[in-house]
C-alpha cells in the first residue's frame, strides 16, 4: 500500500462532514426547541399561580366580611396590577342565592392576556351569609 492511500483513509471526506454537521445541527435545534417550550410553560404556570392566589385572596376577603356585606358593597369586579407589573389580572365575582339557609354559590374568575390569547382561572365555593367580621364584632375580648 502506498502512503497516499493510507492518508486518505484516516480523514473524513466532504459528504461525511456534511452529514455529521446536519445531525449535530438537528440535535442543537431540538434542544433549543425543548428549552423554549419549557420556558414558555414555566411562564404560563407562573401566571396560573398568580391568578389562583388572586382568587384565593378575594374569596378570603369575601369569607371574612361575609357574603351579605359583600353583596351590599357591590364590588364584584376589579383589576389587580400589583401581583405582576405589566400584566394586569382582571377578577370578577358572581353570587347565586341557593334558597337554603342563607347559602350562596360564589364563583370567582381571574383572567389575563398572554400575547393575543386570554387565559383564565375559575373557582367556586359555597358561603353562608355571615362572615368572620360580623361574628367577631359580637365577641368581647
Amino acid at each position: 500500500m502506498s502512503v497516499q492511500s493510507e492518508t486518505r483513509r484516516r480523514g473524513f471526506n466532504l459528504v461525511e462532514t456534511l452529514v455529521a454537521t446536519v445531525i449535530l445541527s438537528g440535535a442543537v435545534l431540538a434542544l433549543g426547541a425543548i428549552s423554549t417550550n419549557a420556558l414558555t410553560d414555566t411562564r404560563l404556570n407562573r401566571h396560573y399561580e398568580v391568578a389562583a392566589a388572586i382568587a384565593e385572596r378575594q374569596l378570603g376577603m369575601i369569607d371574612f366580611a361575609g357574603i351579605d356585606q359583600f353583596i351590599k358593597l357591590d364590588r364584584t369586579e376589579g383589576i389587580d396590577e400589583e401581583s405582576e407589573p405589566g400584566c394586569p389580572y382582571q377578577w370578577k365575582v358572581t353570587t347565586a342565592y341557593q334558597n337554603t339557609d342563607n347559602l350562596y354559590l360564589v364563583t370567582i374568575s381571574v383572567s389575563w392576556m398572554e400575547g393575543k390569547r386570554t387565559y383564565s382561572v375559575t373557582a367556586q365555593t359555597m358561603l353562608n351569609g355571615s362572615g368572620l367580621l360580623a361574628t367577631s364584632g359580637t365577641t368581647q375580648l
